[in-house]
């Protein structure tokens, strides 16, 4: 009796700590589970994330405030078509700002191209838009004469190498791993979805239901009905 009870208390206690494990199991939500696969299926249909998206606007911005700063210095200069002809026409590495401005542009048409339209998720192109960039504005802020031409010899090349590593910075640390991790999420839910639709399967059709034979209605009742009959006529 006592090893009766024993192994009755085993299984007992066995189906308990087995509730949990079902119970977690019980606890996924299909519903849930799809709706948030689709939110991800969606995201990839729009085809740029909203991080790389704000890396794009960025990329436009560094050209855009870069050409503002050049015209303005065309303007500062003497006069837009005098000086966008001497610097432009007559161009000369240690006194021209057009080559800064070609520089943004080049790297507004290599970032746009790789991460916009190509949808590159890598860092090379970054790498190389800002290693030129760097190098570049390095040698003709040595080799130039720009710091003798007031205070614009100084903004131009600073505020062009700082964008270029800024964009690298926001690339690198914001928009690949936020993708990668967007990424992993939409796996980890798509394998919860099929894990969660092997365990509860859909409804049963009606072929599935059945109903058992029909039992003999009165049958007892009969009997005992003819029992008492034949003990009155006895």
């Amino acid at each position: 009796m006592n090893r009766v009870t024993g192994d009755a208390e085993n299984a007992h206690s066995s189906s308990v700590e087995s509730c949990p494990s079902l119970r977690d199991v019980h606890s996924i939500n299909p519903t849930q589970l799809m709706a948030r696969i689709e939110s991800y299926e969606g995201r990839e249909k729009k085809g740029i994330s909203d991080v790389r998206r704000t890396f794009c606007l960025f990329v436009t911005f560094d050209l855009l405030f870069i050409t503002l700063l050049w015209i303005i210095e065309l303007n500062v200069k003497g006069g837009i078509e005098t000086t966008l002809e001497k610097e432009v026409l007559q161009y000369d590495y240690s006194s021209s700002y057009f080559d800064i401005f070609l520089l943004a542009v080049f790297r507004f048409k290599v970032l746009i191209l790789a991460y916009a339209m190509c949808r590159l998720r890598h860092w090379w192109a970054i790498a190389f838009t800002t290693a030129v960039t760097s190098a570049f504005l390095l040698a003709k802020v040595i080799i130039s004469q720009l710091f003798s031409q007031g205070a614009f010899g100084y903004v131009l090349p600073i505020i062009s190498f700082i964008l270029a590593w800024i964009e690298t910075w926001f690339l690198d640390f914001k928009v690949l791993p936020q993708e990668a991790e967007e990424e992993n999420r939409f796996l980890i839910a798509q394998d919860a979805s099929e894990r969660a639709a092997l365990l509860h399967p859909g409804a049963l059709s009606d072929g599935q239901f059945y109903s058992p034979p029909e039992s003999v209605a009165g049958s007892d009742e009969d009997s005992e009905e003819k029992q008492d009959s034949e003990k009155q006529v006895v």
